[in-house]
Formats: C-alpha cells, sequence, structure tokens
C-alpha cells in the first residue's frame, strides 16, 4: 500500500465511529480553541505594549525623579471646560509619565550632575516641564490643557499630520485627538495647519496667551495623555511663567538617564540601585508596564491550563477511540498482514487516523477561534478600549497558529502511538480467527 493509499484509508477508517470520532474532535476543538485565544491575547497586548514602549526616541533609557511617591495622572473621557473660578494650572502631572508624582521635588543641576556621573549613565536630558491654563480656537470655548512634558521624547501615534519639529523657530503643538470635537474641528486633517491659543498664568498672577500651529493630531497611547509642545513652544511658555523674575524658573521634576548601550539586567539593576542610593528614584519603561503584563501573564496562564486539561482529556479519547478499533477490526488486521502488508504499515495506518483527528480538531479550533477573538476585538475597540487606539487586544499571527496545529497533531500522534503499535504486533492466523 502506497504512501497515498495509506492517507486515504485511514481518513475514511477516521469516520466509521462518527459519534466516538466526533466526541474526540471536541475535545482537541477546546483545546486548540483555548490554546489559540490565549495565546492571540498575549501576542495582541504585548504588541501594543511594544508599540508605547518604542514611541521613546531612545531606548535603554530611565525615568529618574527626586522621590519615590508615585502616582497616575487621572485619566478623562475628554477635555473638561475651563471655569476661571475652578480650574487651575496643569503641573507634571498632567500628561507626565506614570512615575511622576504630586510631591516629587525639582530636580537641581546638582542633582542632574550626580546623576550623570552614576555608572552605566551615558546622558541626562531634564525633562521640562510648563503650565498651562486652556487652549481655544477664535470659534470655541476654552477648554483645560495640559502640555505633556516628555513631548520633547517621545514619538506620538499620529492620526493625521506630522511629528513634532524641535528645531524649528515657530510655535508647534501636537493635539490629542479627544479635542477635535470640543475645539470644533471637523476632523484630525481639518485640525492640521490650523492655529490654537494657548492661555496660561505666570506666578505674578497676571495672564498670557500664545497662539502655535496644530502640526500633528496624536492618538491616546499610555504615554501621552497631555499635549505635545516643540522646544520653541516649551521656552516661551516657560518664560512667560517666570515673568522675567530671576531664579524663578521651574526646574525639571523628572530626568531622562541614557545607559549606556550593551547593559545586562544585572547591570541595569545595578545603575538603578546607585540611583536609589544617591537618593532618586528610577524605572525603565518596562517596569512601568510590568503590572499589566503580569496581570495578562496571569490571565492566560489560567486560560492556557484548561487548554492543557482539555488536551490531556483528548489525548486519552484518542487511545480510546483507536484501542476500540483496533478491536473491532482484528479480523481486517489479520487480513491485510495475511495478504502481504507489513507492521510498520499497520502501525502508520492508525498513527494516521490518530493524527487526522488531532489536524480536524484543531483546525476547527483554531478557525473558531479567529472568528471570535476578530469579533471581540472588534467590539472592544469600539467600547470599553476604545482610548486605547491601535490596541488590538487579539493579534493572531500565523506561526503562532501552525504551532497550535503542529502542536495538537504530535499530541494525537503520541496518543495513537499504543493503540497503533498493539495493531503492528498483532499475529494474521490469531487476527482472522478472532470472533
Amino acid at each position: 500500500m502506497k504512501a497515498v493509499d495509506l492517507a486515504r484509508t485511514a481518513v475514511a477508517n477516521t469516520f466509521r465511529s462518527k459519534l466516538r470520532t466526533t466526541l474526540t474532535v471536541l475535545a482537541l476543538f477546546v483545546g486548540a480553541f483555548t490554546l489559540t485565544i490565549t495565546t492571540a491575547l498575549g501576542a495582541g497586548v504585548s504588541s501594543y505594549i511594544s508599540t508605547q514602549v518604542n514611541s521613546f526616541a531612545a531606548e535603554d533609557v530611565l525615568l529618574v525623579q527626586a522621590t519615590t511617591d508615585l502616582t497616575a495622572a487621572a485619566e478623562d473621557d475628554g477635555p473638561a471646560e475651563w471655569d476661571p473660578e475652578t480650574s487651575t494650572s496643569s503641573n507634571t502631572q498632567a500628561g507626565g509619565p506614570p512615575l511622576a508624582g504630586a510631591q516629587a521635588e525639582p530636580l537641581t543641576d546638582d542633582d542632574l550632575d550626580t546623576i550623570a556621573a552614576i555608572d552605566g549613565i551615558s546622558g541626562i536630558d531634564p525633562v521640562r516641564s510648563v503650565s498651562t491654563d486652556w487652549v481655544s480656537t477664535d470659534s470655541s470655548a476654552k477648554f483645560e490643557f495640559s502640555v505633556n512634558p516628555q513631548s520633547a521624547v517621545t514619538v506620538a501615534d499620529l492620526e493625521a499630520g506630522a511629528q513634532l519639529d524641535h528645531s524649528a523657530s515657530g510655535f508647534e503643538v501636537m493635539l490629542p485627538n479627544d479635542y477635535l470635537e470640543a475645539l470644533e474641528f471637523s476632523s484630525a486633517d481639518d485640525a492640521v495647519g490650523s492655529e490654537v491659543t494657548i492661555g496660561m498664568t505666570d506666578i505674578t498672577g497676571a495672564t498670557h496667551e500664545v497662539t502655535a500651529e496644530v502640526v500633528g493630531v496624536s492618538r491616546s497611547s499610555l504615554f501621552a495623555s497631555g499635549a505635545g509642545a516643540n522646544n520653541a513652544l516649551v521656552t516661551e511658555l516657560a518664560s512667560l511663567r517666570t515673568a522675567g523674575i530671576d531664579g524663578a524658573d521651574e526646574n525639571s521634576v523628572i530626568a531622562i538617564a541614557y545607559l549606556e548601550s550593551g547593559l545586562s539586567d544585572a547591570q541595569i539593576e545595578q545603575v538603578t540601585a546607585d540611583l536609589s542610593d544617591a537618593g532618586f528614584s528610577a524605572q525603565t519603561i518596562e517596569d512601568q508596564l510590568g503590572i499589566v503584563t503580569t496581570v495578562i501573564a496571569g490571565i492566560t496562564g489560567v486560560l492556557n491550563a484548561f487548554a492543557i486539561v482539555a488536551l490531556i482529556a483528548a489525548a486519552f479519547g484518542i487511545v480510546n477511540t483507536l484501542l476500540m478499533s483496533v478491536q473491532e477490526r482484528t479480523r481486517e488486521i489479520g487480513l491485510m498482514k495475511a495478504m502481504g502488508m507489513g507492521s510498520s504499515r499497520i502501525f502508520a495506518l492508525f498513527s494516521l487516523e490518530a493524527v487526522t483527528i488531532g489536524v480536524i480538531g484543531s483546525l476547527l479550533g483554531v478557525g473558531a477561534a479567529m472568528l471570535v477573538g476578530s469579533g471581540l476585538s472588534t467590539a472592544l475597540a469600539a467600547g470599553p478600549l476604545a482610548d486605547l487606539e491601535g490596541l488590538s487586544l487579539f493579534l493572531f499571527e500565523p506561526a503562532s497558529l501552525i504551532g497550535v496545529v503542529l502542536l495538537i497533531s504530535a499530541i494525537a500522534f503520541v496518543s495513537g502511538a499504543l493503540p497503533a503499535s498493539r495493531a503492528a504486533r498483532q499475529r494474521p492466523i490469531e487476527s482472522l480467527r478472532y470472533e
């Protein structure tokens, strides 16, 4: 019997007992479905987090501040309308990184020198923050406004327009897309190239207005809850804030410490420890996202455990299905051997039957997982996860899908080895006498 004939016969024999085969396929289906969904969930979240981390213009950086009191900026559904009686100037919390806290002390020049002198740090870049009050256009009301102090070292996830030009002399602003409706822009493209007015209050209580051009509209991200401003605009706002008073310049609360290339995880931990000994707290971007990845890893781990249990149950189902098939086909096996079919061919025939069951179950599970996952991603992206633009909760990678099919096929092959071996050891005379 040729290989093609073996495969054709194995597929036909698989459905001799439709009920047993269907139940075994269903067990494999559950395992394949769960494994595919959890793999796609992990890939989707990991891809989104990697995108957020890569939004920083440089890799291998530490966010350093003088305190360890960590808070996060509050999230909102959009900008609140400016109220002169209740609204206050924004600080580094608004649009700042998760590391920035309300109790953080400003970093002095001596602090920056101390940080730069730590072994493993190749450079230091203070993140300059400015306080603003509101933003408006000629046709809109005034709305509370904050400038993300990290905009100098991040790359915006653009919905329209271009990145900030920090070498330009003109005033440029990167507008978050949740301001479009408030400022009466019909679309992101409509906002690009227009001018907005930014209002602020200096340390003497006097108000100032600065006009800036919108060069781009950014999507929401984990690191950009405020607007972006180029260096020229930040310098102008900081100058107006001090009202020309010497020594009133706002110092940076956060600094970006650039690590030397090629540092190992242990060396980075040592740099962090040295900074802590010097009175500073530091985190990598991955550290800040650690709790997110930990939660996702926990969820996928639990779901994978269910998938493994289902696959183990399916493996026993395959063993049972094929053992009963061997017993029912004892005389047939004896006849095939009597006609000259070797033990290796008999083993291959029953092994192919097991693999056929595995392939069918895995393909059905993978296909169903892709349909359900794609539907859930679309629904969640338009609902609860609408603020996390660019997030595809379930990311189905071809290599992972093929891996699931191959894994389950391998499990099916191993499970079918015992029944196939038993069939291969049958003696022709005894098998033909079997009643």
